[in-house]
């Protein structure tokens, strides 16, 4: 059998009734740091601080609830025996662009009831998103809950553990590290998103080419998973992100063009 053995226990301890996982102290550990970077650039940009440290906050729990939300309705056959289980976080099962689509919602619910900048304030967390979905998709090593489908690459993961989201039938079978993938491209969107930040002039491109660009990235990587068909021979995540693509590649070339509604230049040279 070749590849890279994974034989983690999910589970490090159990603390009385409940567990403590891999899962939720990587999980932990890309909030803090996506929180760490977004506060970071909002400070920069001379955002008041206080009022982003409660948007991160209820963005993290808009967020939670949007990826469980948008996991059990796509999953109904593993909670419709448990239904209380999918409240059950801690064992993994968020889906990202229901955590996006949670977190964004609230965040910019927030930023206008507080009186912030909602394209500035996105500015500033698009690099702490990629970064702490990056940090995020470590979790999903030990958890088996992102597998990638069955290949003879010499890197690939063989989950050998039962306790692993892998489907039974896979145990023991090579399969793509889709989660190794996502977290490479992942960074390298952050060094993009790193270098843009100091030549784009206009609030909300940055936010809006890190949509794009994670959007091209999750339809490319999805290639390497084997879930379900929606049409046109696409996966149901292919999908989110063409509409996903669709959708911010026209607000983007408006705020370039427009810069929202004021004339003049709005990209500065690449730095050298």
């Amino acid at each position: 059998m070749s590849g890279i053995i994974i034989d983690i226990d999910p589970t490090i301890t159990h603390l009385g009734p409940f567990m403590l996982r891999w899962y939720s102290l990587f999980f932990v550990a890309a909030i803090v740091a996506g929180g760490w970077l977004g506060l970071r650039e909002a400070r920069r940009k001379g955002l008041d601080t206080e009022r982003v440290q409660s948007l991160i906050f209820w963005s993290v729990l808009g967020g939670l609830v949007g990826a469980r939300l948008f996991h059990v309705v796509d999953r109904p056959y593993l909670y419709a025996a448990e239904p209380l289980r999918a409240l059950y976080i801690w064992e993994g099962g968020l889906a990202v662009y229901g955590g996006l689509v949670g977190g964004v919602l609230t965040g910019l619910i927030y930023a206008w009831r507080a009186g912030l900048s909602a394209w500035k304030m996105a500015d500033a967390a698009a690099p702490g998103l990629i970064l702490g979905q990056a940090v995020g998709r470590l979790a999903c090593i030990p958890n088996g809950d992102a597998y990638g489908a069955p290949t003879d690459v010499p890197w690939a993961f063989v989950y050998t553990n039962p306790a692993a989201m892998v489907p039974t039938e896979l145990l023991g079978t090579p399969l793509h590290p889709y989660p190794v993938y996502e977290l490479l491209f992942n960074l390298a969107v952050l060094g993009v998103l790193w270098g843009l930040r100091s030549v784009y002039r206009v609030d909300g491109t940055l936010f809006l080419t890190y949509v794009g660009l994670y959007a091209v990235g999750r339809f490319l990587l999805t290639f390497f998973r084997t879930e379900e068909v929606w049409f046109w021979g696409l996966q149901e995540a292919q999908l989110v992100a063409f509409l996903t693509l669709a959708a911010a590649l026209p607000f983007l070339v408006w705020r370039l063009r427009t810069g929202g509604g004021k004339r003049g230049r709005y990209l500065d040279r690449w730095p050298a």
